[in-house]
């Protein structure tokens, strides 16, 4: 039996990861490591966990995000789809960066045990892709509202393709500018 209980896959984002769990199972269900400090530490959760958030998102085509933390408060997260299945993204805002601006998406779900490991300098959002979808994320710094960021989700200049029409939205969320010429990223 292997003693890592994760497979760390890269991804075309520059420390941007998705963490595989193995999940060990019997015909009573399945054991499965959320966390272990010792493994992520080399895909880069170097910092320790500061915060635990738990969303609920009920209706199907929901988007959350685009949100980031600005420098002293930039996090790491390690984001975990418990119910349902999401279209998870990031995307890259670190200043200098050769892929600035560029974005990934993943499927998770309860089912394909896979979490998204976000750097420090990425925006995060997601899309319900069906009901009552119940997240998890770990975070290497606590909320800070004067650090808070957030671009918005149909930005022409970032160009997600979200899989689904987008149903329902924040009002904050909705009344999100576009990117322009000043904005550069995070500096890190």
């Amino acid at each position: 039996m292997s003693s890592t209980r994760f497979d760390i896959i890269e991804t075309p984002l520059a420390g941007l990861k998705v963490v595989q769990r193995k999940p060990l199972a019997d015909a009573r269900g399945f054991f499965a490591r959320f966390y272990c400090a010792e493994e992520l530490l080399a895909a880069g959760f170097k910092k320790p966990i500061a915060q635990m958030n738990h969303t609920l998102t009920r209706s199907v085509g929901a988007v959350r995000g685009l949100h980031f933390q600005y420098p002293p408060h930039a996090e790491t997260k390690l984001v975990s789809c418990l119910s349902g299945e999401i279209f998870d993204v990031a995307v890259d805002i670190r200043r200098g960066s050769p892929t600035f601006l560029k974005w990934y998406g993943d499927i998770l779900s309860a089912e394909n045990q896979k979490s998204l490991l976000i750097p420090e300098g990425f925006a995060h959002g997601f899309q319900t892709m069906t009901e009552d979808c119940e997240l998890l994320y770990l975070h290497t710094a606590g909320y800070s509202s004067d650090a808070e960021g957030a671009l918005h989700h149909a930005d022409p200049q970032i160009g997600i393709s979200w899989p689904l029409s987008v149903t329902d939205l924040s009002t904050r969320d909705q009344s999100l500018p576009y990117i322009d010429e000043s904005f550069l990223g995070i500096e890190l």
